[in-house]
């Protein structure tokens, strides 16, 4: 009997070295965090299993992972999606994510019709985050209306060159030169571009209600948004508005998805309502804020003209506009002077009392969107450029949205609503639209994508300045970007690009040119015949 039992112990041993251990059951463990879900509501203290990129069980039990975070302390949410980024470069990974973003789009913008192919190919297999463009209106513009074809970057940052000249900005197109902007941006939109992108507000002249009304009618032939920074933007209470209201006159009539750009100006709080009252009529429409007093913009801008900005808005250049490179306040001669030299050049505009931030965290249903803008100069910027060393930027490059999360805690604004903002407000509406990308981020729920981010609620605060805006966000411990950790005790990992393009699939083209004969066929009574009841015959004189 005892040599059985021996036989069967070396039996057992000799199994057990030849067996493989028992697998890990999920690729990433979250434990003890508190879980938030913006759409459900859920906030619990649970466990995370992300599998092939997917959450894959929240939970109360104990589950084990081949990576093992301990969240205790920590808010476990979504991955924050910003939808207004004007740099999605290798040199902005790191500070994105020390402020918890995983998806970053250029929707106000956006990239180049033609170009949109090219610009998601150029990011494919080399981002940490997640990235997504609109199709840009104004540099269709530059091209008809300019000539202009100096593409570097093939989005936001190519501004700098297509502004110099003001066509884009100050011409109105003929009906031909309308028909090739169309077409130029419906490119973009058979290509996958996500909507149009609109500066309308910098093409106030430029610009008629007419070719407005006809961007919408084309984004809407592929049920996509238009998001625009609206006609009066910056401007009064009256002017800021109006503009929104243009934009969502159309948007009901063609029953068509609209995204207002940065209302954080006056008037903030109407603009607020006929939004709220719009989507209870069940139109998908949003907007987004950034948390900050202060724009940034070119100083060549139109709206800085002294004619608008100091004899129709009062307000006074020695006060509110500032050189973001030496932090020197413009006068009306100082800028002149630089206009010669760098029309471009970019500045800081202080248009708001502070006050109102706290208001603008409040709005139920408002998305978080940085307005970051792009870094120059560029040419030495690389991942591991010292965050010191980047150039010098309007903070909410860097800190938009843990300085919601801090203000949200200072404030006594419920950290549920501040999570919405940063994430689920943008995805929801995006999904709505049938962007598929979206429909499955921006929550924390089972069978989302694993884009999420980690933060201490506690101590997360933004650090940037207006004096030194590329200091990074701390309190935001790891990021995980389609189920990969991407960022580990706040220190981004080289080399791990996860990133995915957030697109549609190319699709044929929807547009149809403008014809004035078409118009008035579908619009004006179309004469067939006028009398005696018999098609065609003359009316009775007599």
């Amino acid at each position: 009997m005892k040599r059985l039992r021996v036989l069967f112990g070396l039996l057992a041993l000799s199994l057990m070295m030849v067996m493989p251990a028992v697998a890990a059951d999920y690729d990433l463990v979250i434990n003890n965090g508190r879980v938030m879900d913006p759409e459900t509501k859920y906030d619990a203290v649970a466990n995370v299993g992300v599998k092939d990129g997917r959450i894959a069980v929240i939970t109360k039990k104990k589950i084990t992972g081949k990576e093992t975070i301990d969240a205790k302390g920590l808010v476990v949410a979504p991955g924050f999606i910003d939808g207004h980024q004007h740099c999605i470069e290798p040199y902005a990974y790191r500070l994105m994510l020390r402020d918890g973003r995983t998806t970053i789009m250029d929707l106000e913008l956006g990239a180049h019709g033609p170009k949109i192919n090219e610009w998601y190919k150029r990011r494919e297999g080399n981002a940490q985050v997640n990235f997504g463009a609109a199709v840009n209106h104004e540099f269709a513009r530059a091209e008809v209306l300019d000539g202009f074809n100096d593409w570097k970057y093939l989005y936001s940052p190519d501004a700098i060159r297509s502004r110099v000249k003001q066509g884009w900005s100050k011409t109105r197109p003929t009906l031909e030169q309308g028909n090739q902007i169309l077409a130029l941006i419906d490119e973009g939109l058979q290509q996958g571009g996500l909507g149009i992108g609109s500066t309308v507000g910098y093409m106030r002249e430029g610009v008629s209600a007419r070719e407005i009304f006809e961007l919408q009618k084309l984004s809407g032939h592929y049920g996509r948004f238009i998001d625009m920074h609206f006609r009066y933007t910056p401007g009064d209470d009256t002017g800021e508005i109006n503009g929104i209201q243009e934009m969502l006159a159309n948007a009901a009539a063609l029953g068509t998805p609209a995204i207002a750009a940065h209302f954080n100006n006056p008037g903030y709080n109407m603009v607020h309502e006929l939004l709220v009252r719009m989507r209870e009529k069940g139109y998908n429409v949003w907007g987004e804020i950034y948390p900050y007093a202060a724009g940034s913009t070119a100083l060549n801008a139109v709206f800085l003209e002294p004619e608008i900005w100091v004899k129709a808005l009062g307000n006074k250049y020695e006060d509110t506009i500032q050189d973001v490179a030496t932090g020197e306040f413009y006068t009306q001669q100082t800028r002149e002077e630089m206009l010669k030299k760098e029309p471009t050049r970019v500045v800081l505009v202080y248009k708001i009392p502070k006050s109102a931030i706290v208001d603008w965290i409040k709005m139920v249903g408002v998305a978080i969107g940085s307005d970051g803008m792009p870094l120059f100069p560029d040419d030495n910027l690389t991942w591991g450029t010292p965050y010191e060393d980047l150039p010098n930027t309007h903070p909410r490059f860097s800190g938009a949205f843990a300085r919601v999360l801090r203000l949200a805690r200072e404030n006594n604004i419920p950290l549920m609503q501040a999570v919405s903002m940063t994430s689920y407000n943008y995805a929801k509406p995006l999904g709505d639209m049938g962007l598929k990308a979206m429909q499955v981020r921006g929550r924390m729920q089972k069978g989302m994508v694993a884009d999420i981010t980690i933060f201490d609620p506690q101590t997360v605060k933004d650090n940037a300045t207006y004096a030194k805006g590329t200091l990074p966000s701390t309190g935001i411990e790891h990021v995980i970007v389609n189920g990969t950790l991407v960022m580990k005790d706040q220190e981004p990992l080289k080399g791990v690009n996860p990133g995915q393009p957030i697109r549609f699939d190319p699709v044929e083209s929807r547009f149809e040119p403008l014809t004035i004969e078409r118009w008035q066929k579908t619009y004006y009574a179309s004469p067939i015949d006028f009398g005696g009841g018999v098609p065609g015959s003359q009316p009775d004189m007599h």
